[in-house]
């Protein structure tokens, strides 16, 4: 047993200075991010969870790599001293896989910052998801929906995938009505009630443009857009101040123009099919 420790003093001392710096460094980094959270911890909104994890993290990391490298210095454990060097390298691997997604939301942060695409109180759609934008941080940004759900996308999102912004430059909607009529109605006193029934609403703004007003075009424009197999379909096209207005306003003029139909004998026909059968030929 003294030989043992007679061969291996170096080695014995050079692993309890290795745990010696381990045990210090652990303490160090924990010491460290426990102030943060703490410090943090006095803001209202403050979430602590991300500090936690890194803590954690860092300080397991710091321990599996002080004990491998101590364990290496003996021969008889440097198996074991490789292995657990091995496994700190994998969860460092994944720890930088998994940073290259943060780093991405971190970017696109700044470019959204930059460039603004949106900001803060903009509509907008992102991946089918519509609300406005209610914060915007370096990794995320925040929708509220209409029901006044929180909905929390990644920056990294915005450049992966197309952005519909209903508030850039102009914020005016234009709202388009699609309706069948029956083949038997009269189309032209259709399409003049769904204008008539738009003009007159006092949420419609004039939404044509200079060139369209010197050729006096229609404020609100009706088009024969369909000849379907039940029915005739009619398109009306008019403009709101927003977003909010042009639902509001495209909602009344289903009711108002559904009600004219019925009082002016305009058939919105249910779908239709019909049959015809051969008599049998005699032979």
């Amino acid at each position: 047993m003294e030989a043992f420790f007679k061969l291996y003093q170096a080695e014995g001392i050079a692993m309890l200075i290795i745990l010696i710096v381990t045990v210090v460094s652990a303490k160090i980094v924990k010491t460290t991010l426990n102030k943060i959270i703490e410090q943090g911890s006095k803001r209202l909104d403050y979430d602590s969870t991300g500090w936690i994890f890194a803590r954690t993290t860092l300080v397991i990391l710091i321990y599996i790599v002080g004990v491998g490298l101590a364990l290496a210095k003996i021969p008889q454990f440097e198996l074991v001293g490789h292995s657990l060097l091995a496994g700190a390298g994998v969860l460092t691997l994944v720890m930088g896989i998994a940073s290259q997604q943060i780093l991405s939301n971190l970017m696109s942060g700044v470019l959204i910052v930059l460039f603004r695409p949106f900001k803060l109180g903009d509509r907008i759609s992102v991946n089918n998801m519509v609300g406005t934008v209610e914060d915007i941080n370096l990794r995320q940004f925040v929708l509220r929906d209409l029901e006044n759900n929180r909905i929390i996308i990644p920056n990294s999102s915005v450049g992966a995938s197309a952005l519909i912004n209903f508030n850039h430059t102009d914020v005016r909607s234009c709202k388009a009505i699609e309706i069948g009529i029956s083949y038997s109605s009269n189309i032209d006193l259709a399409m003049e009630i769904m204008r008539d029934e738009a003009m007159k609403h006092p949420l419609r703004v004039d939404g044509r443009n200079d060139k369209q007003i010197a050729n006096n075009d229609p404020e609100v424009a009706v088009r024969v857009v369909q000849l379907a197999d039940s029915a005739v379909i009619l398109k009306l096209w008019v403009w709101a101040k927003d977003t909010a207005d042009g639902f509001v306003l495209s909602c009344d003029l289903l009711k108002s123009i559904k009600e004219r139909f019925d009082s002016e004998g305009i058939d919105i026909p249910f779908p239709q099919t019909t049959l015809s059968f051969l008599k049998d030929r005699q032979r």
